[in-house]
């Protein structure tokens, strides 16, 4: 089953992320699946087992940077509900 995490960090600096969302990003990156970093938040799309994966590394990592909030959603097939 192909499974999308969309993550945001925060607090949020457009352009200067800082190392609370890198943290994140690196953290999203060694769980697996394909990452894709935006302008307002980060997409990791894999198998349920990297997504779940995923969620927790990113949590753990952005708050032991700093961050005072993640919002993550988590949705089966392309993010779209297809």
């Amino acid at each position: 089953m192909a499974v999308q995490l969309e993550f945001t960090v925060e607090p949020f600096d457009p352009g200067a992320p800082g190392p609370h969302v890198k943290a994140a990003e690196e953290a999203a990156r060694a769980a697996g699946g394909e990452v894709a970093v935006g302008p307002f938040g980060t997409v990791v799309t894999g198998g349920l087992d990297e997504v779940s994966e995923a969620v927790g590394s990113v949590v753990r990592a952005a708050m032991a940077a700093g961050a005072v909030r993640v919002t993550l959603q988590v949705s089966a097939g392309d993010g779209t509900g297809g």
